[in-house]
């Protein structure tokens, strides 16, 4: 189980009654309603996607001043050099904007830091040496926001600089020419939340004019698409506009290289939406830079020789599985490491090695956030500076928690939720020490439960088509603040479970009632799975159409499994048995006969309750608690399970002083109570109950 809490939405019924009734399907009218659509009329507005991008990119601050001294170089036939970054992000803003400059017959140079050897942001050195090549302009593109000192040594060397980024700024802005950020506290720009390369975008849109914005937005808007969806952008507003057209346009770019890499991924021809650029296209990109040949991305991207481009292509594949296979690497020592750290040093995962890939870690980061339920922070050293990537993880503020450390940094800069630092090896551990303070204090000594967002669970599951499932394409393209539906599927049984992919994924056969299902549960293993065919289990999941020589099938995708909190109609019976019992409410004799419990029959279940407590307080879910206690005794004992004699023993253990037991919803908490001597389990007066009318049956006196 990968989360703690599954938070399962519950839309009304009349509201899915009546989008339903207006024409929409049944799986996109339950995720409408429960993500608060109540009527046809907002249903229709959630759906719409605007086909062009309505605010000026002159309402951007200082984006006059960016394009005047743009289009005085190009007039004067100066030199501009564009300055990116080495992500998705950052190539695909510099490629938009050499190509557009290139169409306007300036002459550009191209400079993308090496991850490795540059690291992040502005460098003296780089800005040297594009001076020295003649440029006589800078312009940056999804970096620079952060970068005083850089800007001002490119000013001594007679060099101006426009800047455009998106991500934090700090108190100081840089003194170059323009900088245009929506994130600076006196940018009127209404919508905040562009990607780099979506300010790029917009800077191109201003250089072309009103007359032009169509064809430029036409022509860009597959390069600002892919960068705003591997940037992980709130898909609202201006990004969902881009996003959508971006994806329609992708199949018909003139961009050679994007289909290079749709062919040599396995994607040419197939329908593309934001999870293949998310999950397929984007990582292929990344893994240039990630393993220091960002330029080798940015030369796909911009070559207009097929034969060019898909050797490139098959490079960034190539590059792409090197990447797995170091990461894989770098997970297993970093968890390694993991166990070796004191329990005040786990609110938030400082690690550090001389051994690990510096362009890898970020994506390590964001694996151990995950899976650790808390903010990472992975360094790489190198002759006594560490390069650090890290995640957040529960909406914590990465670049304010930074901040608190500042005094310890060399350098940091970016989101809230991803960010990146410079940190002298000697500080590492002051370091390590005042970031988990930082955590506790900041969560008020409690850090964020792993909680799943689930729409809402499937109560029709025959209602479930190919149909149903490609009709939720309506609510492309996803992305944060508008996520890809997860499903529930609730109490549902596993009929067999084996490793494939080997041994690194699972493949599932599920069914609830006469339904039956396909899943697969990527990078999870058996072990960490913990479930077995037999089982009934809650699955959450996104639905997913999967094509395989020709034969088209709907199988789910899981996002996670659990031992099902939903009990059976068996047990549901069991449950309000024993409480009846408890409460002193009549049984008939059949059901007194049910409950009827020796103390040799309690001794099996005590003894597994016994070794689950030894250890102190444990909380778990009353149902599979339940449901394993009765599965571990009968083992004991050599017996048949009894879910029934599970429920009544924990009720006997509880009144006679055994335990203590607090019920909180759907979990339990119990600890042993210190117990001298021995408890007559016999005496417990639910099992004197049943002994009088066991008795007074057999003399008659019972009906």
């Amino acid at each position: 189980m990968k989360f703690q809490k599954w938070n399962i939405g519950a839309p009304d019924e009349q509201d899915i009654a009546l989008l339903r009734g207006a024409g929409y399907p049944y799986l996109l009218s339950v995720v409408l309603a429960a993500r608060g659509v109540h009527s046809p009329e907002a249903a229709a507005e959630a759906l719409d996607r605007e086909r062009s991008l309505t605010l000026s990119p002159m309402g951007m601050k200082d984006m006059d001043k960016a394009v005047a001294r743009i289009q005085r170089a190009i007039a004067d036939g100066e030199t501009i050099a564009v300055f990116g970054d080495y992500d998705v992000d950052g190539i695909t803003s510099t490629v938009l904007l050499m190509d557009y400059l290139k169409s306007c017959g300036v002459k550009c140079l191209r400079y993308i830091p090496r991850r490795v050897e540059d690291g992040y942001g502005l460098s003296c050195e780089a800005i040297r040496g594009l001076r020295d090549q003649g440029a006589t302009l800078m312009v940056t593109v999804d970096c620079g926001i952060t970068g005083n000192e850089e800007v001002a040594y490119a000013a001594s060397l007679g060099m101006d600089v426009v800047v455009t980024d998106h991500h934090e700024c700090k108190e100081q802005l840089p003194a170059a020419v323009a900088v245009v950020d929506p994130h600076r506290p006196d940018c009127p720009y209404p919508f905040k939340h562009l990607a780099g390369v979506g300010v790029a975008l917009k800077l191109v849109l201003a250089l072309g004019g009103q007359n032009r914005e169509d064809a430029l937005f036409a022509r860009y808007c597959t390069l600002a698409a892919i960068g705003t969806v591997a940037d992980v952008m709130r898909m609202e507003g201006e990004n969902r506009t881009i996003v959508s057209c971006g994806l329609e346009a992708l199949p018909h770019t003139d961009f050679v290289g994007i289909h290079a890499l749709l062919k040599e991924a396995g994607l040419l021809g197939k329908p593309i939406t934001s999870i293949q650029i998310g999950f397929v296209l984007s990582p292929r990109i990344n893994a240039a830079g990630r393993m220091g040949a960002a330029d080798l991305a940015a030369d796909l991207l911009e070559t207009d020789d097929p034969a060019r481009a898909e050797e490139l292509a098959r490079q960034l594949c190539d590059l792409n599985r090197e990447r797995q296979a170091v990461e894989q690497a770098i997970c297993a020592d970093a968890a390694d490491k993991i166990t070796h750290l004191r329990s005040e040093d786990r609110n938030a995962l400082v690690l550090a090695s001389e051994h690990w890939h510096q362009g890898v870690v970020g994506i390590v980061a964001s694996r151990l956030s995950e899976k650790y339920s808390c903010p990472s922070f992975m360094i790489h050293l190198k002759d006594g500076v560490g390069k650090g990537s890290c995640r957040s993880y529960g909406g914590f503020n990465l670049f304010a928690a930074l901040e608190s450390c500042k005094g310890l940094l060399s350098g940091f800069g970016g989101h809230e939720l991803a960010a990146g630092f410079t940190i002298p090896e000697e500080n590492i551990d002051a370091f390590r020490t005042r970031m988990n303070r930082y955590v506790r204090e900041t969560c008020g000594g409690k850090l964020p439960v792993p909680s799943l967002e689930v729409d809402a669970a499937i109560t029709c599951p025959g209602a479930v088509t190919l149909a149903e499932v490609e009709e939720l394409g309506r609510l492309e393209p996803y992305g944060a603040g508008n996520a890809r539906p997860v499903f529930a599927l609730l109490g549902a049984m596993v009929d067999s479970i084996q490793p494939v992919g080997q041994g690194r994924h699972l493949k599932l056969h599920l069914s609830k009632g006469p339904c039956r299902f396909d899943a697969i549960f990527f990078s999870v293993t058996e072990a960490e799975c913990g479930i077995t065919a037999g089982s009934r289990v809650d699955v959450a999941f996104y639905f997913q159409i999967n094509t395989f020589r020709g034969n088209t099938t709907l199988q789910l995708q899981l996002v996670d499994i659990r031992p099902s909190l939903t009990p059976s109609r068996h047990q549901a019976e069991d449950l309000s048995l024993v409480a009846r019992l408890v409460a002193g409410e009549p049984l008939t004799a059949q059901e007194a006969a049910r409950l009827q419990t020796t103390r040799d029959q309690l001794v099996p279940y005590w003894r597994v309750l016994e070794r689950h407590l030894r250890t102190g307080k444990t909380e778990t879910d009353r149902l599979p608690f339940l449901r394993a206690l009765a599965r571990e005794a009968a083992c004991e004992c050599g017996g048949s399970e009894n879910f029934l004699r599970a429920a009544l023993a924990l009720e006997i253990f509880r009144e006679r002083g055994l335990v203590s037991l607090r019920e909180e919803g759907s979990r339990l908490v119990l600890h042993l109570n210190p117990i001298q001597g021995k408890v007559d389990l016999t005496a417990c007066p639910y099992l004197v109950r049943l002994q009088e009318r066991a008795v007074n049956r057999n003399r008659g006196d019972v009906s």
